[in-house]
C-alpha cells in the first residue's frame, strides 16, 4: 500500500511545479488565468483540449508557449478543406537504393509529436478529421496495417473559430467526446490588453523558461490519478452528469425540455480527473464541491446538445449546466 506520508509529498511538490509553470506560461501568453488553467488541467490529466475563440486571442502562441514550459516536442497543422489523412499521419514512399533495390519508407508526418496543435480542425473534410480519432483516443496510428505509436506523453490542442462557418465541418459527436475539455477563449479585460500591446509590440517578445521534461509530466499524471477523491464527491460527479441526460428520472425539468442528448460516462471520467487537476492547481490535496461545478462546464459543454426549440427560443447551455451543476451541489450539501 502507497505510503501516504509520501503520496502528500509529491502530491505538494507537483502542485508547486504547476505553480512554476502556470507563472511562466502568463509571462509570454498574459492574463486568460482561467484559459491557462484550464490548458494545464487538460496535459495533467492526459488529455486534450478543444480551444474556441475568435482569431488574434492568443490560441497559437499559447500552444506554442505550453511547448517551450512543458517541455514538449510541438507540431502544428493548419488544417484545410483539401487536407488529407496522409498529411497529418503520413505515408508510405517507394524508395530506390544505390544498387537498384527497391522498398517501401514510411514517412512521419506531423503527429508524431508531443503536443500537436490542430488549428482551424473544423476546416478540414470528415475524412481528414477522423484520421485524429485514433490518434487522440488510442495514442497510436494505422498505416499499411501496422501499428505505429505516437509520442509519450501525446496531447492535441485543437483550436475552432465559433463565428465563420461557411465552409466548415463541423466536428462529430464522437470526435468531441474525446476532447477531455472545451476551452472558451473570450477577449481581454482593458488593463490585460494594455499589457499584451505594450509588451508585444517592442523590439523583443517576452521568452518563457522551461519547467517540466516529457518524463515528468508523464509522473505528473501518474500522482494526479492517485489523488484521493472521497465518497461524496464521486457522488456529486454522478448525480451532475446523470442529471444532464433528458431521460434520466433524475434530470430537472429544464433539461428534459431543453436538452435533446446529453454526456455518457465518458464526461464522469473527465470530471473525476479535472477536478483533481483543479485542486491541485490551488494547492489542494484533494477536490472539493466548488471544483465539481468550476469543472462542469468545460467538461460537459461539447458533450451535450439543446434541442431545436431550445436553440429557437435563444436558451444557452452553458447557463444550463451552470444551473443544473448549482442546484445537484445545493441538494448533496443539505442531504
Amino acid at each position: 500500500m502507497e505510503n501516504e506520508a509520501e503520496l502528500v509529498s509529491q502530491i505538494e511538490a507537483l502542485a508547486g511545479k504547476l505553480g512554476q509553470a502556470k507563472a511562466s506560461i502568463t509571462h509570454r501568453f498574459i492574463g486568460q488565468e482561467k484559459v491557462v488553467d484550464l490548458v494545464l488541467s487538460a496535459l495533467v490529466c492526459g488529455g486534450h483540449g478543444l480551444l474556441i475563440g475568435v482569431p488574434g486571442l492568443g490560441k497559437t502562441r499559447l500552444v506554442d508557449t505550453l511547448g517551450t514550459v512543458m517541455g514538449l516536442d510541438d507540431s502544428r497543422i493548419q488544417f484545410t478543406p483539401d487536407l488529407m489523412p496522409a498529411d497529418i499521419i503520413g505515408s508510405e514512399v517507394l524508395e530506390t537504393g544505390a544498387d537498384g533495390s527497391r522498398s517501401f519508407k514510411f514517412i512521419e508526418g506531423p503527429v508524431f509529436c508531443q503536443l500537436l496543435m490542430a488549428d482551424e480542425i473544423n476546416r478540414a473534410s470528415p475524412r481528414t478529421q477522423s484520421a485524429l480519432l485514433q490518434a487522440m483516443q488510442e495514442r497510436e496510428v494505422t498505416v499499411a496495417g501496422e501499428h505505429r505509436a505516437l509520442g509519450a506523453p501525446f496531447h492535441v490542442l485543437a483550436t475552432q473559430n465559433p463565428i465563420e462557418q461557411e465552409g466548415t465541418y463541423p466536428l462529430p459527436e464522437a470526435q468531441l467526446d474525446r476532447f477531455l475539455v472545451q476551452i472558451n477563449v473570450d477577449y481581454p479585460d482593458r488593463e490585460t490588453e494594455r499589457d499584451i500591446i505594450v509588451a508585444t509590440t517592442g523590439l523583443s517578445d517576452r521568452e518563457s523558461a522551461q519547467v517540466f521534461t516529457a518524463a515528468e509530466l508523464l509522473e505528473a499524471q501518474s500522482v494526479l490519478r492517485r489523488m484521493p477523491v472521497g465518497d461524496k464527491i464521486v457522488d456529486l460527479i454522478l448525480d451532475l452528469v446523470r442529471a444532464c441526460r433528458p431521460d434520466d428520472p433524475s434530470a430537472p425539468e429544464a433539461v428534459r425540455t431543453n436538452v435533446s442528448w446529453g454526456p455518457g460516462p465518458r464526461a464522469a471520467q473527465a470530471l473525476m480527473l479535472t477536478v483533481r487537476a483543479r485542486a491541485l492547481l490551488d494547492g489542494r490535496l484533494a477536490p472539493s464541491p466548488e471544483d465539481v461545478v468550476a469543472m462542469a462546464e468545460p467538461v460537459l459543454l461539447h458533450r451535450m446538445a439543446l434541442s431545436f426549440a431550445a436553440r429557437a427560443r435563444g436558451e444557452s447551455l452553458a447557463d444550463l449546466i451552470r444551473s443544473v451543476a448549482q442546484g445537484v451541489t445545493r441538494v448533496e450539501a443539505a442531504a
